[in-house]
């Protein structure tokens, strides 16, 4: 079977801390199932805390390198990044030149993480001239920006207008990154030309962010690769992004890299928690359980690793019904379907982070004395001792009351129970780290065996 992948070509420097240029180009190359091929411009010595040495790769061997992979290839897009010195962004626009057909990201690379000059001033001037005219998509953060531009950015209104003077040096679109501003949001602006376009996601609390800039370009490289129009590119690649610095990596003493893997992890976590929330679904749909089920009926649910919201917690669309005595799904696992089971899962998950599973059954007596025999930790909240502020939020009871069990305690609970209250019918959750655990728990509160 002849199975082929498109190329992606980065032409860039060497990080030995690996968690920028070539490396991180590759990495994301790969995930994102492109092959990445390369052309070295230059080594570092350098790890998270900063740059130790450079080592120019002659020119005439990057011409070398860009040669051998034309011969050879079909490159259906490239990314540019380290490029030092203005003898080498020629050589390499002289390559680029002769393949108008490549799909070229270009990363205008001039300070490492840790404030180490990685492009030399003179090679300011050739950047502008000769490689952005070549460019589908080019990719500065704030200082890039306004070295290329030769103003500073402090506004909504300068970021537009930097935006409008890169684009007239040539590139058919620039995307201005905000990793550099302050505030709760990042937010990317995209300018073709034509239209503005704006991508913003949450900003987190890390300083593990080495090699940001590399990852997008690989990522946007990539996506033109795959046959993405640039806008379409762009907006997938903030995606990974969010989630490759939302879970980046503390590795080293200073700067530690975002996870290249983060989001194909994410992605495979998706599909086990849908597995494992079937499998226990129709586990528990094999045994004669209806009188488990509340009136207000019953629901599992099943978060992904590190979950922070209810699109991360999957559970069943209209929840499970007794019908004549046997527990019935209403529809099949999917990710936000449920609102209170959820959050419950989220405020447990806070505190306890590998107890990602929760399940709703009717209060019983009966049920909490097995428990007690069988050595289970039971807990409970009153509703009546909810503070007004919390009551008037819909929604709010449930983390208040599980938050309140859990700040008394230093382990996770089987079974958190109220007595309800006015209008609400007292409920069981039973918690635990996995689905089919919390239903053969419940099974066996419930005086089934299986």
């Amino acid at each position: 079977m002849n199975h082929a992948r498109p190329v992606v070509l980065t032409i860039a420097g060497s990080d030995s801390g690996g968690g920028a240029g070539i490396q991180a180009d590759l990495k994301t190359i790969t995930v994102h199932g492109c092959f990445g091929v390369s052309a070295l411009t230059a080594l570092t010595a350098q790890n998270t805390v900063g740059v130790q040495g450079i080592f120019p790769i002659p020119d005439d061997f990057i011409r070398r390198q860009l040669t051998s992979i034309f011969d050879d290839f079909r490159v259906a897009a490239a990314k540019t990044g380290m490029l030092h010195a203005p003898g080498v962004i020629r050589l390499v626009s002289e390559a680029l030149k002769a393949h108008p057909e490549v799909a070229l990201v270009c990363d205008p690379v001039m300070v490492a993480k840790s404030g180490d000059k990685l492009l030399k001033d003179e090679a300011v001037d050739a950047l502008k001239t000769e490689l952005l005219p070549l460019a589908w998509v080019v990719t500065p953060n704030i200082p890039e920006a306004e070295a290329l531009w030769g103003h500073p950015i402090r506004s909504e209104a300068d970021k537009t207008a930097a935006c409008e003077a890169l684009h007239a040096m040539g590139a058919r679109s620039v995307l201005l990154k905000g990793g550099h501003e302050e505030g709760d949001m990042s937010t990317d602006i995209l300018f073709d030309g034509e239209r503005f376009h704006r991508f913003s996601s949450p900003r987190y609390p890390t300083k593990n962010t080495h090699g940001t800039g590399c990852t997008t370009s690989a990522a946007i490289a990539s996506n033109l690769a795959r046959g993405m129009h640039i806008p379409e590119a762009v907006a997938e690649a903030k995606r990974y992004m969010d989630t490759a610095i939302r879970f980046a990596l503390t590795l080293g003493r200073g700067h530690g890299p975002t996870d290249h893997f983060a989001f194909v992890e994410r992605e495979s976590a998706r599909y086990a928690v849908l597995k494992a929330l079937q499998e226990a679904v129709a586990f528990f749909s094999s045994q004669r359980a209806g009188h488990l089920i509340p009136e207000i009926q019953t629901n599992i649910a099943f978060g992904l690793p590190f979950a922070t919201a209810r699109g991360e917690v999957a559970a069943i669309p209209g929840r499970i019904v007794n019908l004549n005595g046997v527990p019935q799904a209403s529809g099949c696992p999917a990710f936000g379907a449920s609102r209170h089971i959820a959050t419950i899962v989220l405020t447990v998950m806070r505190a306890f982070p590998e107890y990602r599973s929760v399940m709703n059954i009717k209060y019983d007596p009966a049920f909490l004395e097995r428990a007690k025999k069988a050595g289970l930790v039971i807990e409970s909240f009153d509703r009546r001792n909810e503070p007004p502020d919390v009551k008037e939020r819909e929604g709010s009871t449930l983390e208040w009351g599980t938050s309140e069990v859990l700040s008394k305690s230093d382990r996770v609970p089987d079974l958190i129970y109220d007595l309800g209250d006015v209008g609400k019918e007292p409920i069981i959750r039973v918690i635990d780290t996995d689905p089919l655990t919390v239903v053969k728990k419940a099974l066996k509160i419930g005086g089934i065996r299986a």
